[in-house]
């Protein structure tokens, strides 16, 4: 794979930070999950309390590809186990809020002591520096604070927040950009880098287009409002969600007249010739009514025959039956304890294939034993230093440590 070789120790949780080291892990880096000795935040808590033979939802969506330690950052014994860790990384990852690691004597200028050509990467919600840098970072605050919630909502009508946790997802993203970025650089220079990615910026760089169009054109926020069909405020009409008989449809931007004729109606015809970024509400309430005689099938063969792009209005549980999806290898079926769920697959393919699913640490510390066995700890000293908690094992893997005894 393409990151074979490359070690990175991952002090992260949530969903931004896991979701960064997941695209990493995938690429084929060894990714070691360093767990608090009582588990993960996400093994605990999930999305419409959804737990998979008591494994977490929220868990299994971004911990693919990785090993599991547990350590006990707050005992010295334990900080130790890290720091020997540390000094064999490529890649530190953390996302704590700013502060909080470096109180746990991991600050960069320490790290920097332990593995000087390291790449530490940190992620939090507003950046390390600044007024709001200590505030609470998640999804929806950055939403909302970024602007998108009010965009895809509208002034005179309820704000509307997009229907997933985008923003998280975009900046485990970028930060996994950021760092493949450093890892060019150590290659080509020799020297490690400081990569910082937040949910702020995150949230802003989705709406890159929107936010130039916006500020370059000298807009208000009047301009966003439109005909709740409109998908935006910066496209012409037709972009956006009409009604059929069984349910909506997405029928993007094309010809007027050719769109007019597709449906067959006179109302639109009036229209063809107007400038439908300007008469976007009227001409969006005359198509509303148009769609609304046709099935979705009906209407699809309509656009179809005239070469006009729209896409059927999905929702989850339509997805594992569409066929450009299963062609694509989306989702990857698994099996948890007996139960079988999907998971959602790396997004890129490498050589035209998916990256192969190769661990999967269902347990907290599952992978302790053989961790600290590459850092060099002898049988006997894991063991007291799971007595003592310093560092936490799978029951798993404490058996298979004592049926090889």
């Amino acid at each position: 794979m393409l990151l074979n070789g490359i070690r990175i120790v991952s002090f992260c949780h949530f969903l931004q930070g896991p979701a960064g080291a997941q695209y990493l892990a995938d690429m084929g880096a060894d990714v070691i999950k360093v767990e608090p000795v009582d588990g993960a935040h996400e093994r605990r808590w999930s999305g419409a309390d959804v737990f998979v033979e008591g494994i977490s939802g929220f868990y299994l969506c971004a911990n693919r590809n990785k090993r599991s330690i547990g350590i006990d950052l707050k005992s010295e014994e334990g900080r130790e186990v890290a720091r020997r860790l540390i000094a064999g990384a490529d890649v530190v990852m953390e996302n704590f809020r700013p502060g909080v690691f470096s109180k746990l004597g991991l600050s960069e200028a320490e790290l920097k002591a332990i593995n000087p050509n390291v790449i530490f990467a940190s992620a939090s919600g507003f950046g390390s520096t600044g007024p709001m840098a200590q505030k609470p970072g998640q999804d929806i605050l950055m939403q909302a604070r970024s602007g998108l919630i009010g965009v895809t909502g509208t002034p005179d009508r309820a704000p509307t927040p997009v229907g997933a946790a985008i923003v998280d997802q975009h900046g485990g993203a970028l930060l996994a950009l950021g760092i493949l970025g450093a890892l060019v650089r150590r290659l080509r220079e020799g020297v490690g880098t400081r990569v910082e990615a937040s949910l702020l910026n995150a949230g802003l760089d989705l709406q890159g287009e929107a936010l130039v169009n916006f500020f370059a054109g000298g807009m208000t926020r009047d301009i966003l409002k439109r005909e709740s069909n409109l998908a935006t405020w910066f496209h012409a009409a037709p972009y956006g969600v009409y009604p059929v008989t069984d349910g909506h449809m997405v029928i993007s931007l094309c010809d007027a007249g050719v769109l007019a004729e597709a449906l067959d109606s006179d109302a639109l015809r009036e229209v063809a010739g107007v400038d439908r970024y300007q008469e976007r509400d009227d001409y969006a309430r005359r198509l509303r009514a148009a769609t609304a005689r046709f099935s979705r099938d009906e209407l699809g063969e309509r656009l179809d025959a005239h070469a006009i792009w729209w896409a059927p209005i999905n929702f989850y549980d339509d997805l594992l039956a569409d066929p450009q999806i299963q062609h694509a290898e989306v989702f990857r079926e698994i099996t948890v304890r007996g139960r079988t769920v999907h998971l959602v697959n790396h997004p890129n393919r490498y050589d035209g294939q998916v990256p192969e699913l190769r661990v999967l640490a269902l347990e907290i510390g599952e992978h302790t034993h053989e961790i600290m066995d590459e850092l060099g700890y002898a049988p006997e000293e894991v063991a007291r230093l799971v007595a003592t908690r310093a560092v936490a094992a799978s029951r798993q893997a404490e058996a298979r440590v004592a049926e090889a005894v």
